[in-house]
């Protein structure tokens, strides 16, 4: 008697479902071991095993998943420090985690550069508890989105920066042109010990925090 055939499951075959939070986790993880050159939207297909037809039908491009990585990565940037710290050490907080969020991820710097932040919340959330902090520490508000926009040019150089190959100021055989500036990048590797992004970061961060402390009300004066 032959054996009776298995009965096939009423309904559509099993698909994944794909959302903006897991199509984001994927993308980190290919970003992860590939890198962002290696980033496409047939590996972030293959990774979240779906046909890229079913993951086009919900992230349009692959700028739109970097735009929802950036707004992912920008929940890890720390902005605690506002809500309780003075103004000086809240802001150096601030941009050192910020610093530190996009020294991994520089590939997106110039994707934030351009991006709005409608549609990004926890983008919003960020910069909503900066300006909070800076209200809280009597800054006029027309003064703090150019603050936040100067201090920002100045994290993402860095960030840059600290990815740039240690002997990008070599001067090689034009040395004897550039004498001063040759001599100059030799004492500052001398000081420095291997560590002139870290170094260079915490001097413009001090010049620029103790600039922009000029703005900040004197106590007791109106």
């Amino acid at each position: 008697m032959p054996a009776p055939r298995a009965r096939r499951s009423a309904g559509r075959p099993h698909q994944r479902v794909l959302t903006q939070e897991n199509i984001t986790a994927a993308a980190l993880e290919v970003i992860g071991s590939r890198g962002y050159e290696g980033f496409t939207m047939s590996s972030l297909a293959a990774k979240l095993q779906v046909a890229p037809s079913a993951l086009y039908n919900h992230a349009a491009s692959k700028q739109e998943v970097l735009r929802w990585i950036q707004d992912d990565l920008m929940a890890e940037v720390d902005v605690s420090a506002f809500a309780s710290e003075p103004w000086e050490q809240a802001v150096r907080v601030w941009a050192r985690s910020y610093r530190s969020v996009f020294v991994r991820h520089t590939p997106l710097i110039p994707v934030i550069a351009v991006l709005q932040v409608s549609g990004a919340p926890r983008t919003l959330a960020m910069y909503e508890a900066v300006t909070a902090g800076f209200l809280r520490a009597g800054w006029q508000e027309a003064a703090i989105v150019p603050a936040i926009v100067a201090l920002e040019s100045f994290i993402f150089g860095s960030a840059f920066d600290a990815v740039a190959p240690e002997d990008i100021f070599d001067t090689g055989s034009l040395a004897d042109q550039s004498p001063l500036f040759t001599s100059a990048v030799a004492a500052a590797h001398a000081r420095e010990g291997g560590k002139g992004a870290e170094e260079a970061f915490e001097a413009g961060l001090d010049a620029v925090v103790r600039g922009f402390s000029g703005q900040l009300p004197v106590p007791g004066h109106a």
